[in-house]
C-alpha cells in the first residue's frame, strides 16, 4: 500500500486521458482511531501490539511449513501472541497487557474481531469470537515461565553432622 503522499504524486503525474487511482482503502492508523473511539477497552498500543503478533505468527509458521500462510485461525494466533509477548516483554508481559486492558484470551479475540469491522484483518467463514474463548490462562503463560523452579527435596534426611572432637 502506498503511503497518501505517493499516491497524490502518482495521481498527479498520470497521463491525460488515464484513468485515476481508485480511492485507497482506510489506514491502520485511521482505523485504531475510529476503534479506540467506539471501543476504549483496550490500548491502542494492544492494536499495534496484535498486527506485530500476526506478522511474527504468520512468519514462524512460514519458517515450520515452509510455505506462505493464508490465514491464521484464533488459537494460532493466541499462540503467536504467546510467544511474541514473552519474547518482547519477557516478565514484564502481564504487566504490560493489564496496562493495556488485556486480562484474558477473550480480550485478543475482541480486538480481533474489532479490526476485522475495521477491515484490517480478514476473516473467513469458520472464524469466530468463540474460538479465543479461555484458550490459555495468563497466568500460566505469561508469568510461569519466569517464576524459579520448585526445589526438589530428596525423601532422605539431611546428612549427620560428624561429633565434634574433644581434645
Amino acid at each position: 500500500m502506498l503511503p497518501r503522499r505517493m499516491l497524490i504524486i502518482i495521481a498527479l503525474a498520470r497521463p491525460p486521458g488515464e484513468r485515476a487511482l481508485p480511492m485507497q482503502k482506510i489506514g491502520f492508523a485511521e482505523a485504531l482511531d475510529s476503534i479506540v473511539a467506539s471501543d476504549p477497552r483496550y490500548h491502542r498500543d494492544a492494536y499495534v501490539f496484535l498486527r506485530d503478533a500476526l506478522d511474527y505468527t504468520t512468519k514462524q509458521q512460514k519458517k515450520s511449513k515452509g510455505a506462505a500462510v493464508r490465514h491464521v485461525a484464533g488459537p494460532e494466533l493466541l499462540e503467536g501472541v504467546r510467544l511474541y509477548g514473552v519474547k518482547e516483554f519477557g516478565p514484564m508481559a502481564m504487566t504490560v497487557f493489564s496496562h493495556w486492558g488485556i486480562e484474558r484470551c477473550e480480550d485478543l479475540g475482541n480486538m480481533v474481531f474489532n479490526l476485522i469491522g475495521a477491515g484490517i484483518f480478514g476473516k473467513t467463514e469458520q472464524d469466530s469470537i468463540e474460538d479465543f474463548k479461555a484458550v490459555y490462562d495468563f497466568h500460566d503463560a505469561f508469568v510461569k515461565p519466569f517464576q524459579p523452579a520448585p526445589q526438589i527435596t530428596p525423601n532422605k534426611p539431611p546428612p549427620a553432622l560428624p561429633a565434634p572432637k574433644i581434645s
